[in-house]
């Protein structure tokens, strides 16, 4: 069992299937079965994947003041996440809408209301970091200390930076520099892929990059394998939902790769526990087991592990 600190936004989520992304302009679109309510975030999406996968995980948010645990826990969920340290000290627990077409394209309309300017405790930060394997670090700003203190206790470092945009490369300076382990998505990206992520390793020098490509895989640099090659994603089911298919991804990487420390070996469980994941309806459906996952595995590239 591994032990995580996962620090980041936890927000409620409308999550609206739609034909493609962008979205076609059209008055009023009635179809069933394709507007869900749920439970999200980065964080969230993480940290429940984790502890799915048997790990030991501490959720480190903060949501509205006087919103109820069951936000974290909804009634019926199979795994409970510990929620002494989901702070409320918002004025309001941040909200999203979610599009999602077939290609597993997103666009995200979001309302983060206040944590942008609200601060975290920095000695619950520290007692916790302290007793855990590795910090995972959204991008959201209150998560910023995180990354110096990973460094400063000897931790490793995985961040997620969602999506990577030349304006905002400022604001992300201290996550890209401060990051061992590196997720982006590629949504945004102008460059070639393979360029980008060679840029990356240049000038920031991290252990592992994962760039995320949705429906055409992912490219994984490991620095000290000197690796830098794309993944075809892998098919598990018909795709439902491809929201949070990144975080299972970067979840399940992580969940392998501080267990074996063979960044391949986690690429390809990551690989079939996202594409598991999207074929599922809601956040906290639709995991695999470590069981299950080398099942799939030996089906399809028949290693032996």
């Amino acid at each position: 069992m591994g032990k995580f600190l996962v620090a980041g936004i936890v927000q409620r989520e409308t999550i609206v299937k739609v034909e493609k992304i962008p979205i076609e302009y059209a008055y009023i679109t009635g179809k069933t079965n394709t507007i869900f309510n749920s439970t999200g975030g980065d964080a969230y999406n993480e940290s429940l994947a984790l502890k799915w996968l048997g790990n030991s995980v501490d959720l480190m948010t903060m949501v509205g003041r006087g919103e109820s645990m069951e936000l974290i826990n909804p009634p019926g969920c199979e795994v409970k996440l510990v929620t002494d340290y989901v702070l409320p000290r918002l004025e309001n627990t941040p909200t999203a809408v979610v599009f999602y077409g077939e290609s597993r394209k997103q666009q995200i309309f979001e309302d983060i209301k206040d944590v942008g300017r609200v601060e975290y405790d920095l000695d619950l930060f520290r007692e916790r970091a302290a007793r855990v394997e590795m910090l995972i670090v959204s991008n959201a700003n209150f998560c910023r200390p995180l990354v110096s203190l990973g460094k400063e206790l000897r931790k490793p470092v995985a961040v997620n930076i969602r999506e990577y945009k030349e304006e905002k490369v400022c604001y992300n300076e201290d996550f890209l520099k401060g990051a061992d382990i590196l997720y982006i998505s590629d949504d945004s990206l102008r460059m070639e892929p393979y360029d980008f992520v060679k840029a990356l390793a240049v000038k920031y020098r991290p252990e592992i990059i994962l760039l995320g490509q949705g429906a055409a895989g992912l490219i994984l640099y490991d620095k000290y394998k000197n690796i830098i090659a794309h993944y075809d994603t892998v098919k598990t089911h018909k795709t439902v939902n491809t929201v949070g298919a990144g975080n299972a991804l970067f979840s399940c990487f992580l969940h392998f790769y501080n267990k074996t420390k063979d960044s391949v070996f986690a690429v390809k469980n990551a690989l079939l526990f996202a594409s598991f994941k999207v074929g599922f309806t809601g956040t906290s459906n639709g995991f695999m087991t470590e069981e299950e996952i080398g099942r799939w595995r030996n089906l399809i590239w028949r290693d032996g592990r």
